[in-house]
C-alpha cells in the first residue's frame, strides 16, 4: 500500500492492444482526458471501451482504436450526440453493444462482485434485447416466477478515471455533486489507474469533503496520476466547468486537425 504516483505515460504503458478498457465519468462531465491523450499518444489499439460514452469514446473512435464499444450512450451533453462516435458508427468502424444505462451500471456491478451476471428489470420488453441478441434472461426461482435480463458482467482488464484529490495511495475523492460510477470502473477492473486535480497527504481528504467522498478505495487502485486540468474540456466540479469553446471547436473540426492541438498543441498536457 505505498507510493502509487506516475505519469499517465507511465500508466498507459501499462496497458495493451486488445484489452477491455473502462474509462469512468459520464457524457462530458468529469472523463479522464489526460490519460486518454496517453492512449492516443501510444500505439494502444484494438479496444473494447466500456464507457458512459463522451469525448473520451469520440477520440478514441476518431483515431481507429476501438473495436467494439459497450455503452449506453456517447454524447456531449450540451451537444446531445458525439459528432466523431457518430461518423465513426456510420462508416461501420466499430461495433457497438448499446445498452440501457441502469443495465451498464449492473453489469458493472456484477464484475466488481465476481458474479457472472446480475438479474434486471431493464431492459424486457424494449429493442434493447432485438438488437443485442446475446443477451440472455432468467426466471426467478422463487414464488413470483418473474423473469429478468441477465446482465453478463462487464469485467475490465484496466479502467481510467478522473477524480477532484487522491493521495498518493490510491484513496480518490469525488467532490461534486454527482460521483458517476468511477468507484465501479476501478472494482471491476484488473488494473486502474486515477488522475486527479491534486494528490493531498492522506489527513488532507476529509478536509474538504466527507468521508463518504472518499468512494475510490486504495486497494482497487493501481497507479494515481497527478493531472491538474486533467478532464478539459470536459467539467471537473467544483474545480472547473466545462469548457464549452473548445468542445464546440472539437465538434466542428476534422480529427486530424483537432488531434494536433490536443495531442501535441498549448493545451496538450505533459505525459
Amino acid at each position: 500500500m505505498g507510493d502509487k504516483t506516475m505519469t499517465a505515460g507511465e500508466a498507459v504503458s501499462r496497458l495493451d492492444s486488445g484489452m477491455t478498457l473502462g474509462i469512468g465519468g459520464w457524457g462530458s462531465r468529469r472523463k479522464p482526458m489526460a490519460l486518454v491523450r496517453a492512449v492516443l499518444k501510444s500505439g494502444i489499439t484494438d479496444l473494447t471501451v466500456v464507457s458512459y460514452g463522451g469525448p473520451d469514446v469520440g477520440m478514441l473512435a476518431a483515431a481507429g482504436r476501438i473495436r467494439k464499444l459497450v455503452a449506453p450512450f456517447a454524447t456531449l451533453d450540451s451537444i446531445p450526440l458525439e459528432p466523431h462516435f457518430r461518423a465513426a458508427r456510420e462508416r461501420g468502424a466499430l461495433e457497438l453493444m448499446e445498452i440501457d444505462e441502469a443495465m451498464f451500471m449492473w453489469g458493472l456491478h456484477a464484475a466488481a462482485n465476481r458474479l457472472p451476471f446480475l438479474p434486471v428489470r431493464a431492459g424486457i420488453g424494449s429493442d434493447v434485447m432485438r438488437v443485442n441478441p446475446g443477451l440472455r434472461t432468467v426466471t426467478s426461482p422463487y414464488e413470483d416466477g418473474e423473469t429478468f435480463v441477465a446482465m453478463p458482467a462487464l469485467r475490465l482488464d484496466a479502467a481510467l478515471v478522473h477524480v477532484n484529490r487522491a493521495d498518493r495511495r490510491g484513496n480518490g475523492q469525488c467532490l461534486g455533486p454527482d460521483p458517476y460510477f468511477d468507484d465501479l470502473f476501478c472494482e471491476a477492473a484488473d488494473a486502474a489507474f486515477v488522475s486527479c486535480e491534486r494528490i493531498v497527504d492522506t489527513a488532507e481528504l476529509t478536509k474538504e469533503g466527507a468521508p463518504q467522498t472518499l468512494l475510490i478505495k486504495r486497494h482497487t487502485v493501481t497507479g494515481v496520476v497527478e493531472a491538474p486540468g486533467g478532464a478539459h474540456f470536459t467539467s471537473c466540479a467544483p474545480d472547473y466547468g466545462r469548457d464549452e469553446a473548445m468542445q464546440k471547436e472539437y465538434a466542428t473540426t476534422p480529427w486530424a486537425e483537432f488531434a494536433e492541438r490536443f495531442l501535441n498543441g498549448p493545451d496538450a498536457e505533459e505525459t
